[in-house]
């Protein structure tokens, strides 16, 4: 369906069973994402990273997803079999992850994964995978890639791991790409230039791009919208492209006050009153 949107999601209920009861992880959310930046930010529990694992088939077998559509380029989600999964993650819908060293794997060379998937997802040559895999790394600005293909992810820092995340799950072309928390155990230097090369290559590509965060000042200038999560539901949408935010809702703006700042060092940070109605 080439007028469909990339990524179609109408009610969405994620459930997680535990002993005592199941808890409920996302709670009839919707969303309809083109060839756009979508930001969605909330705190841990929100229902963020749960939502874009539905959409991969990444969660466990613990939850259950009920919805009245969730669909990639028209195509339902729902039920999809597990040959059909392994053929759209990577090569149409591609995630990265909060820690590159937890996707790749520790005992293989970053060339052997690299080639492994463009062998797979491209049906490249390995030795076309080579020349794919230093051009994509190049790209990413890391330099000597023939000589990085041969490391082990452990001998990478964690600003380089994590630029050759995003090149491997470029190479397979998706059209969706999913940064979960990507810029998370970086420091402040390494996040900005990361969030800058994803959106370099999103707008180069011509993809869509779905960053998830807690960091709602940082991603507000890479995302054309931005939803906020509380407790499984979206309880704001605000205008990406800035940084300047001009929320509504008393949980985003709690969001933004308890952030840290060059003024408030020494001082203890403003505590998030909550509202039982944000439930309702």
């Amino acid at each position: 369906m080439p007028d469909a949107p990339l990524l179609d999601i109408a009610d969405l209920h994620i459930n997680f069973a535990t002993p005592a009861s199941p808890v409920a992880a996302v709670r009839g959310l919707s969303l309809t994402l083109g060839q756009e930046r979508l930001a969605i930010v909330g705190e841990s529990g929100s229902g963020k990273s749960a939502t874009m694992r539905a959409a991969l088939g990444l969660l466990p077998a613990t939850a259950s997803v009920k919805a009245q559509r969730l669909a990639f380029r028209g195509q339902n989600l729902l039920g999809l079999a597990p040959k059909r999964w392994r053929t759209l993650r990577g090569r149409h819908i591609a995630m990265v992850v909060q820690d590159p060293r937890q996707g790749f794997t520790p005992v293989h060379s970053l060339g052997a994964q690299m080639i492994e998937m463009l062998v797979r997802h491209r049906a490249l040559t390995r030795r076309a995978a080579w020349r794919e895999a230093e051009a994509m790394l190049a790209e990413v600005q890391i330099r000597d890639p023939s000589q990085v293909l041969r490391q082990y992810p452990h001998e990478l820092s964690g600003g380089m791991a994590q630029r050759a995340m995003i090149a491997m799950m470029l190479a397979g072309e998706p059209a969706l790409l999913i940064a979960d928390e990507a810029t998370s155990a970086l420091d402040v230097v390494v996040q900005q230039q990361i969030l800058a090369l994803i959106d370099t290559q999103v707008r180069r590509r011509g993809m869509g791009l779905i960053l998830i965060s807690h960091q709602l000042d940082l991603v507000a200038r890479f995302a054309d919208r931005i939803l906020v999560m509380y407790a499984g539901r979206v309880v704001e949408e605000l205008r990406g492209g800035t940084a300047a935010l001009q929320p509504v809702h008393p949980y985003t703006i709690g969001l933004l006050h308890c952030r840290p700042t060059p003024a408030s060092f020494g001082r203890a940070l403003p505590v998030l009153t909550r509202d039982p109605a944000w439930l309702a």
